[in-house]
């Protein structure tokens, strides 16, 4: 039996998670939805994927509009298992309720607070508690990112404290309504949030955050500094990350010197929608003096979760005990090589 997917929110990280969980051979999606018809309803029809209506004014306007739908967000509950709630950030908080009251599990994202779920989630830090559980939260895009290069140096080396500047994107590629435009606009709420989001995974980390927002959409930029326990080669570092899942090494030597050329590698990977899953750390700008780490890496802000969406629904709905047979299984479908 495959476990049955609804999606609310068909917009930049629904539509990944959508295409996802097609590709698995232990899950299906059931239905996506929209709160008005816009395009990406529009391309739901056209790719044959159940369309559901989640606005206050139900089906009237996509019936409007030509867009064809197969009931409310409260007939699609009624069919799955499971819904994973791709909502904008805080707007996820305001469904529990209607998914409790359903008696369906849900995923919520990064943007809602941990205390939404009460359980936030990363496929190799802590699968295993979010096992059986009703709700769950993936962390945000930068948390997956700094969580993917740390725990496994905290696991085998031992992490003192962490020290981390966040260079965020000013929108994604498909938003013109975001900035800044011309300006480098700082986080002036001291430390940022990511610290404590790092922390709901590995509540012992000693972490510190900073974060600012240049105009860019295409990627985000961590610069990080790890103290470590003890003395560390450069290369026991990298000997770790290369035994870590979806993690992408990248050469500036090799001609990736910016995160343009890291997408464009991406591209000639043919992924599906550009995407790189992994995380990008750069070989040559990786160092360590003594018991301290220096290195920067690059996270693709509209697809780096969405693996973890998959491992999640497979957490939660007890369909894989073994953190790394999921892992494996959903990179395989996905076609993530690292």
């Amino acid at each position: 039996m495959k476990v049955k997917v609804g999606i609310n929110g068909y917009g930049t990280i629904g539509k990944r998670a959508c295409t996802a969980i097609g590709l698995q051979d232990d899950m299906e999606i059931v239905g996506v939805t929209k709160t008005r018809p816009t395009y990406e309803a529009k391309m739901a029809n056209e790719l044959g994927i159940p369309l559901y209506a989640s606005g206050s004014e139900g089906s009237a306007p996509f019936k409007a509009a030509g867009i064809d739908t197969a009931g409310t967000l409260e007939d699609l509950l009624s069919k799955v298992d499971i819904i994973v709630d791709c909502t904008p950030g805080g707007v996820g908080a305001d469904y529990k309720e209607v998914y409790a009251k359903a008696g369906v599990k849900a995923i919520f994202q990064g943007g809602e607070d941990h205390g939404t779920a009460g359980v936030s989630f990363n496929s190799t830090a802590n699968y295993q508690e979010s096992w059986g559980m009703q709700f769950s939260r993936v962390v945000s895009c930068n948390t997956t990112g700094l969580l993917r290069t740390l725990f496994p140096l905290d696991k085998e080396v031992g992490i003192q404290s962490v020290y981390a500047t966040l260079i965020r994107r000013g929108a994604d590629p498909g938003d013109s309504k975001s900035g800044p435009i011309n300006a480098i606009e700082p986080s002036l709420k001291l430390p940022t949030h990511h610290g404590p989001d790092v922390q709901s995974i590995m509540p012992w980390l000693d972490i510190h955050t900073m974060a600012v927002k240049v105009p860019t959409t295409l990627m985000h930029l961590h610069t990080v500094v790890v103290k470590f326990k003890r003395n560390v080669a450069t290369e026991e570092v990298l000997a770790v990350w290369e035994k870590a899942p979806r993690l992408c090494m990248v050469n500036g030597k090799e001609g990736i010197k910016s995160s343009a050329q890291i997408m464009e590698y991406a591209r000639d990977l043919a992924r599906s929608r550009g995407d790189l899953f992994e995380i990008a750390v750069w070989k040559d700008g990786v160092k360590t003096v003594g018991d301290t780490l220096y290195y920067y890496q690059a996270v693709h802000q509209e697809s780096d979760v969405v693996p973890e969406i998959v491992d999640c629904i497979r957490s939660m709905c007890k369909l894989e005990k073994d953190a790394a047979k999921s892992v494996q299984k959903t990179n395989s479908a996905m076609g993530i090589r690292f």
